[in-house]
Parts: structure tokens; C-alpha cells; sequence
């Protein structure tokens, strides 16, 4: 990464922000962003949109303060075309480029002049930008509505790239991101040259920041380093923390043990002196005052013991609560084992109804493993919906003699009105009410999430409802189609998504840009589109 200019700086003292609920969604955060590279990671529901919004004023937080050096530029992760007219405006370009051409045809006013400032040329270079990022077809003022979701990210990129802010914070630049679109992100941050924060679950792109700052439970974790370092040291802490945990547990037990032998010793000892007192034949007011002494010296022995055992209490809490934002999310894979010779799918002479217009031969047999690879729009999504039965083949057969689960990248078959509890109970009655939960808890929804409208969740909890509902289902799929599984699920769930696919033992065909992803999977083949038609491949 280039050198930044060292005005660019945000400093967070002691920010919460509270959630309509009257819940807190994070308190007490303190932490200096200067302008070096920073990814921003934590889990999905952290509330890392909401503090990046903080960041940029365009939230206010309930509690604490931001001080801001130099001009801040927020992008957020999902750029909504119907809520802009033209393309300079989802690109935040449209204000001064209005301004500018008042100015060219001689009604420019003095607020005009402030707003272009030095940008001159601004429709120039953004004319320039466009055309060298693959939308030359478009123009600052053609209809934001005839964007495409990958086009409308890309030119809100470019507008962030072409502003004069002096720090960027960009929310998932890289989703939806075909690999030669990844790629020239990457090379433009590497060159911008002021603040820049990441928000991102991207490891190649983590991997290129500096330093990565984790939210979660504790708080904000500051790691120097990229991807890589960031992954060992956490790792190592939460080692760390685990073993600790093991010896607040442990010493609390001996703790207990230990108060237990000192309450039956004083009991012995109480017992003893009252028989003594007894057989002394001591008269009764003696009695009394000997039987008020022994009360008194259990209360506070009892009191000692009690404050005893809430400090080992406090000692087990407070190990558990370092461990806690460590919680690893599990996921069982389905039992979908499939034979080496079972025919799974058949395409012959397969031209898809859009996208690359080849024919297709594609015979899975048995449990294949195979990347779909190719530019945005060359037809990758397209096949997943033919295979999946939401399209017919232009020309040509499509035959599927599998259940299969489709797991498109805007999740439409998961119905936004209802429970992820109710939809996995749906898919899979036998499971029951407890299974059901169970199985939610352990892919990262606890009983608040699994209960509520799936609207209201976040993208990554809104995923793993639908993985849930894909993976658990009665017969389970022994085909899955995921078509970019890994947009909108923060580095925890990644990771057991890993694993699970790992283990399944049905046939797979997934489309991500994701390498890291990819190379997790063990794949076994890769079909990716060329000009020249549709080319089968092993796995590197």
C-alpha cells in the first residue's frame, strides 16, 4: 500500500449505540484510525455497518464522542439503484457535475464555483473511469434503473475513488465482484492515496491491510498486520482463553471444596462446644451468650464464604465471557453420501436462455466438486437456476436426477415474512421443535433470531437461515448449488461453512469469487466460461 496522507484520522472515545429495543448494541468503544489501510471484521450482527456509519456522522451514537481529521466518505454495502436518478448520482458525483455544467452554460452561481472546486475535469476522469473499468456503455446521465447490481457497485466505487476525502470507509467493496473486477479494486486501493477502512469478510483483500480491528463482545481488538496475522493471533488468544477459562472453572472447584471442609470444621467445632457448655453444667444465661457467640461467628463465616464464592464465580465469568466472542458456529452436514457411478445430472447440447449462447455437454456423476468460473453475466447464475428447475434450456436436454438445493445470491427462496424456525420445520417436520433449535443455535441463530420475521435479520444471519433450511431438509439434497455463498457471512461462519462442505458428500457446484473459499472446498473439477465456448478442467 501506498503512503497516506497523515491528516486522515478518526478517533472513536468511549462510543455506544443502543438498538429501538432500548438494548445495547456495543458500549464504551474507544480506538484511533489513522490513514493507514485497516480492515474492519467481527460477526455478523456486531453492528460494524453501524459504527462505520457513526464514523462517517452519519448516525449520532447514544453515548461517547468521534473527533474527525479531514473529510470522510462512507460507502455502504448495498446501493439501492431505485433511490437514485442517474448514474453520477449513484456514483455522488451528480451535485457537482450539475454544478459544472450551470457553469459551462453561463448561470453558475457562487455556491456552483464552491462545489466544483478543482474538479474541472471531473467528467472527463469519470468518463475515463468508466470506460476503463468495462462500463464505457454508460454515461453520467444514463437512468440509474438500468443498472445491473455488480454495475450499480462498481460505479459507486468509482465515484469514492474519484472524491476528495480524505478518509474512505467502504462497507464489502468486493462483493459481487467478478475476479478481473476484484482485481482492479484491489490495485486501486493499493494506490489511494489518503485514510482507508475496510469493512470486509474478503481474506485477500483483509490480507492487504495493515492492520485489521476486530468488534465483538469485548469490545474493539486492534491486531497489527493482514489476514494472515490477524488469523494466528487469534487463534493463539483464543487458546489462551480457553485455558484460562479451564483454570477459573478448575480453581473454583477447589475453592469450593476447600469451603465446604472449612463450614463442616466450624459446624464440628459449634457442636462440640455446645456439649461441653452442656455437660459443664453452665447456667443458662452462660448458655445464652455462648450460643449468641457461635451465631454470630457462623454469620460471618457464612458471609466470608459467600463473597468467597462470588469472586470465583466472577473469575469463571469473566474467562467465559473472552471466550465467548471465540464461539466456534457448527454445522453437521447432511447424510447425502452418493456413490462414484450414480448419475446426478445430465445437460446435452445445453443452450442456456441467456448469458454464453455454446452448447453445453455437462454429466456429474457420483459426488464432483466443480467451480463455476467466468465473468459477470457470462450465464454462471443462469446454469445454477437451469439445474435447480427455475429455467428450461434454450435448446438442448437438462436432466437432474437428484434432489436438489438451490441457494441463490439474493436468497429467494427464503420467505422474508416468516421464522427461520418455522421454514426449517417446514422443510424437515420430523426434526422437531428442540432439533430445529438446536440445529439454528449451532449455525449462529440463537432463539431471538430463529423466532423472528427473516426480514428483520441481517444478511449473514438471513444466509445461514437459508443454509439451514437447504442443508436440514427431509430427503436432504444430494445436490447443492450455491451461487455465491460467502457475500454476506462474516469470518467465523465462513470457516464452519468450510468445514461442512468439506465434509458433504453430495454433489456441489458452486459459483464465488472467493479463492480462498474455493480452495477450502477440495474441489474436484471447474467448468469456466471462455470465449470460445464452456471449458472442463481438474481443480488446480
Amino acid at each position: 500500500m501506498s503512503a497516506r496522507t497523515p491528516r486522515a484520522a478518526i478517533t472513536l472515545d468511549r462510543v455506544s449505540f443502543t438498538l429501538p429495543d432500548g438494548s445495547a448494541l456495543f458500549s464504551e468503544l474507544s480506538e484511533h484510525f489513522d490513514g493507514r489501510p485497516t480492515g474492519l471484521v467481527g460477526r455478523n450482527g456486531a453492528g460494524k455497518s453501524v459504527l462505520a456509519r457513526i464514523m462517517a456522522g452519519e448516525l449520532a451514537p447514544a453515548g461517547g464522542r468521534v473527533r474527525r481529521a479531514g473529510a470522510v466518505r462512507y460507502l455502504p454495502q448495498l446501493i439501492d439503484p431505485a433511490r437514485h436518478a442517474r448514474v453520477a448520482d449513484v456514483a455522488g458525483l451528480g451535485a457537482v457535475l450539475d454544478a459544472l455544467a450551470r457553469i459551462e452554460r453561463g448561470v453558475g452561481s457562487a455556491e456552483d464555483f464552491d462545489a466544483v472546486g478543482a474538479d474541472w475535469d471531473l467528467r472527463q476522469r469519470f468518463g475515463a473511469e468508466l470506460a476503463a473499468s468495462g462500463l464505457g456503455h454508460l454515461a453520467p446521465e444514463t437512468p440509474a434503473a438500468r443498472l445491473s447490481g455488480g454495475e450499480c457497485t462498481r460505479v459507486a466505487l468509482l465515484g469514492a475513488l474519484l472524491s476528495q476525502a480524505d478518509m474512505l470507509i467502504l462497507d464489502e467493496p468486493s462483493n459481487h465482484l467478478d475476479a478481473p473486477g476484484r482485481a482492479a479494486l484491489f490495485a486501486r486501493l493499493a494506490h489511494w492515496p489518503r485514510g482507508l477502512l475496510v469493512i470486509s469478510h474478503d481474506r485477500t483483500l483483509l490480507e492487504r491491510m495493515d492492520a485489521i480491528v476486530e468488534l465483538g463482545p469485548q469490545g474493539l481488538t486492534r491486531y497489527g498486520g493482514g489476514y494472515d496475522f490477524y488469523a494466528a493471533e487469534r487463534e493463539r488468544t483464543s487458546a489462551a482463553a480457553q485455558e484460562a477459562l479451564d483454570h477459573a472453572r478448575a480453581e473454583r472447584r477447589r475453592g469450593e471444596a476447600e469451603l465446604r471442609r472449612q463450614q463442616e470444621r466450624a459446624a464440628r467445632r459449634s457442636s462440640q462446644g455446645r456439649r461441653s457448655a452442656q455437660d459443664a453444667n453452665q447456667a443458662r444465661i452462660l448458655l445464652d451468650q455462648a450460643k449468641e457467640r457461635s451465631q454470630h461467628s457462623a454469620a460471618r463465616l457464612r458471609g466470608r464464604h459467600e463473597a468467597a464464592r462470588q469472586q470465583l464465580d466472577e473469575a469463571v465469568r469473566q474467562a467465559a465471557g473472552r471466550v465467548e466472542g471465540a464461539r466456534e458456529t457448527v454445522l453437521f452436514a447432511p447424510q447425502a453420501a452418493l456413490q462414484a457411478g450414480r448419475r446426478v445430472a445430465e445437460l446435452d447440447g445445453v443452450v442456456l436462455p441467456w448469458g454464453c449462447t455454446a452448447p453445453l455437454d455437462l454429466h456429474i456423476v457420483g459426488p464432483r466438486r466443480i467451480a463455476l468460473g467466468g465473468p459477470n453475466g457470462c450465464g454462471k447464475s443462469t446454469l445454477l437456476r437451469l439445474l435447480a428447475g427455475q429455467l428450461a434450456p434454450r435448446h438442448g436436454r437438462c436432466a437432474v436426477h437428484e434432489r436438489a438445493a438451490w441457494l441463490d445470491q439474493y436468497l429467494a427462496g427464503l420467505d422474508g415474512q416468516r421464522s427461520a424456525l418455522a421454514q426449517l420445520l417446514d422443510a424437515n417436520p420430523a426434526l422437531g421443535e428442540a432439533q430445529a433449535r438446536t440445529r439454528l443455535a449451532q449455525i449462529g441463530l440463537e432463539a431471538r433470531q430463529a423466532l423472528v420475521p427473516c426480514d428483520t435479520l441481517s444478511g449473514g444471519e438471513r444466509l445461514k437461515a437459508a443454509l439451514a433450511c437447504a442443508l436440514y431438509a427431509d430427503p436432504p439434497a444430494r445436490l447443492l448449488l450455491l451461487d455465491e455463498p460467502t457475500n454476506h457471512i462474516d469470518l467465523d461462519a465462513l470457516q464452519a461453512v468450510e468445514a461442512m462442505l468439506r465434509e458433504y458428500r453430495g454433489a456441489l457446484l458452486v459459483v464465488s469469487h472467493d479463492r480462498h473459499f474455493l480452495q477450502a472446498l477440495e474441489l474436484t473439477d471447474e467448468l469456466a466460461y471462455t470465449p470460445a465456448g464452456w471449458r472442463w478442467q481438474p481443480a488446480a
